[in-house]
């Protein structure tokens, strides 16, 4: 095994446990990977792969605790498969700078929800839910971006579901379930596609297990305030790191 195996163990320790706390793993993950030399479409598919095992290891502890119903969970995969699919079709036809255009626009509008949404730090009751169809779609477009490119859409998955009137800790838990199907649908395509380099990517689910259960652990202690700035700082960086790939 040489050097850069283990680089990207630890560059998935610690985007997963970063995601887990917060979400924006892949804010870490895609950038670190180009830093090391992975080109930007062989990164994505890698990051599929790692992010799938990850929430798959999830979505398989909210159910065996019956967090939430199997119902749920095959439903929001089903929906997050077609968009996870739909994404990685659209991406692997764009170029590197179209790709990294997009995704400004979304991180920048990600950086503005966050800054102004205030749930992060407050429960949230259960009150009449958004059942127009432009919200009812959401979910399948945040997962055809977490398919195609992927940095914020966990962030973006959480600021959704908290908008439909869920509590921060059960917009996590149905975020974990988008991203096990976006994942899922978006790497059929990347292996099809031949961007998929196993070397890569086993190195990053190792690191990816391993980061997401430190986080669970830590979960407890961290203040939801703390995780806010983080994500917030993390979203500035990539935002400034992304101009400057486009000028």
């Amino acid at each position: 095994m040489d050097t850069l195996f283990f680089t990207l163990i630890g560059i998935g320790i610690v985007s997963s446990f970063i995601g887990t706390l917060a979400g924006g793993g892949g804010l870490i993950t895609l950038p670190a990977m180009m830093l090391v030399g992975i080109p930007i479409q062989i990164g994505i598919a890698t990051n599929k792969f790692s992010s799938g095992v990850a929430a798959l290891t999830s979505v398989s502890y909210l159910l065996k605790n019956k967090h939430l119903s199997g119902k749920t969970i095959v439903m929001n995969v089903c929906i997050a498969l077609a968009g996870g699919v739909s994404g990685a079709l659209i991406t692997s036809s764009m170029t590197e700078r179209t790709m990294n255009i997009i995704a400004l626009v979304l991180l920048i509008f990600a950086f503005i929800v966050t800054l102004k949404n205030k749930q992060w730090v407050s429960s949230v009751k259960e009150t009449d839910k958004d059942t127009s169809i432009i919200s009812n779609m959401m979910p399948f477009f945040i997962a055809a971006y977490d398919g195609g490119f992927g940095p914020g859409s966990s962030t973006f998955g959480i600021l959704y579901y908290m908008h439909r009137k869920n509590t921060y800790t059960k917009a996590v838990q149905l975020t974990r379930v988008l991203i096990l199907g976006s994942c899922l649908g978006a790497f059929i395509v990347f292996y099809q596609t031949g961007f998929v380099q196993w070397h890569y990517a086993i190195a990053m689910a190792i690191g990816s297990a391993v980061g997401s259960q430190i986080g669970l652990l830590a979960l407890p202690k961290v203040p939801l305030k703390f995780a806010k700035y983080l994500l917030i700082t993390i979203l500035f960086l990539l935002i400034g790191q992304v101009l400057f790939k486009i000028v």
